[in-house]
């Protein structure tokens, strides 16, 4: 079963390679994956679309939470979220079908975004079964090329992210610089 997980992590080298390691090590097969920053620079939300059965769903968010870099691993698969994927659509069809082609994109309610003599690029978005299925219409028009988003949702309950209290200056690692006998740092 495809489970949706929303991460929040810090923005550093190395932190969605921890992320898809741990899931590649324990045979999981990412469906999709969308990551971008916040409005925060220093952090990320990355959305996985992850194939997991369901009675290993919350130990995948264990281990997910306990990672270097993950603030808070999420699962949205069964609770209130909003989850859609772009699709962008290239479509070659006869000057005939153009008509046709763009009652079914407005049906869809996806957007012509260019338009030449050979047919159109179509933008569309919604959930996956709707994307599927658009597709499929499309397809039956002509020759098509499909790029596809993945995943990216939003959860809406009202939960606040509980972070830990910021690091004092000159503690890493577990380790504490060394002061001097007035609590002075020693450069």
């Amino acid at each position: 079963m495809i489970q949706a997980i929303s991460i929040l992590l810090e923005n550093k080298p190395g932190a969605l390679m921890r992320v898809t390691g741990l899931l590649s090590a324990r045979g999981y097969n990412i469906e999709s994956l969308t990551v971008a920053r916040t409005l925060d620079p220093t952090l990320s939300r990355m959305t996985i679309a992850v194939d997991v059965e369901p009675h290993l769903r919350r130990q995948v968010i264990k281990q997910m939470n306990k990672l270097i870099n993950v603030l808070q691993a999420v699962d949205l698969t069964d609770g209130p979220a909003v989850a859609r994927e772009m699709v962008l659509l290239r479509v070659r069809a006869a000057m005939e079908s153009r008509t046709a082609i763009l009652k079914e994109a407005e049906i869809f309610g996806a957007r012509v975004v260019d338009s030449s003599l050979e047919g159109f690029a179509i933008e569309a978005t919604g959930d996956a079964e709707k994307m599927n299925e658009f597709i499929d219409v499309m397809s039956s028009y002509g020759e098509i090329e499909v790029t596809r988003s993945g995943l990216v949702a939003v959860s809406l309950e009202a939960k606040k992210l509980r972070l830990s209290p910021p690091i004092p200056a000159g503690v890493e690692a577990g380790r504490t610089q060394p002061k001097d006998r007035n609590g002075v740092l020693n450069a």
